[in-house]
Parts: C-alpha cells; structure tokens; sequence
C-alpha cells in the first residue's frame, strides 16, 4: 500500500498538467457558430440602444440647459434622429459581419 501512494505524483506539477489535460477534453475548438452569432447580435443591439439614448441625452440637454425655449422638441428631434443613425448603424454593422463571417472585427 505504502509503494502505491509513494508512485504516484502529487505535486503542483501534476495537478497542473491534469488540469490541462481535462481542459483540452472538454474545451470546443474556437467559438460555436451560434455563440458567434449571438455575440454579433449582442453587438448590433448595444450600439443601437447607446446612439438612442446618447443622442436623446443630447436633445434632452440642448431643451434644458441652452435657454432656446424648445422644450421638448430638440428632444423629440434627437430622438428620432438617433433611431435613424441606430438603424442605419446597424444595417451597416449586420453588413460588414455578412460579408466576412470570419471576422469578429468591425470598421
């Protein structure tokens, strides 16, 4: 009994390389396609929602801090406009990850 405890390597060493090895079983070659897609997707809804409510911020600044009376029509206006750059946006974004599905950089 005593011979089999002292064969086998228990060291920091040891633990490290199974460690490695069970993570080399189990780890998947690269990203799945679909975690891909949902990355992208991620990707295409955050910057959309970020140019509306930036863009809405800034209307919202321009009503209250600029004295030109026209609450809440710069608002209104930003609104609208930053809806426009968010589409606009991400047709552009959906395109570029189209045309190249093995890129997960944009320009």
């Amino acid at each position: 009994m005593l011979a089999l405890a002292d064969d086998r390597q228990n060291g920091p060493d040891d633990l490290a390389a199974r460690i490695a090895r069970a993570k080399a079983e189990h780890e998947v070659a690269g990203h799945s396609a679909a975690t891909a897609s949902e990355n992208k997707g991620w990707a295409i809804g955050i910057e959309f929602v970020g140019l509306v409510l930036v863009s809405t911020a800034i209307g919202w600044g321009i009503d209250n801090y600029t004295g030109l009376g026209s609450k809440p029509w710069a608002m209104i206006i930003m609104l609208v406009f930053g809806f426009a750059a968010g589409v606009y946006r991400a047709m552009q974004t959906s395109s570029q990850f189209d045309a190249d599905p093995t890129s997960d950089n944009r320009k």
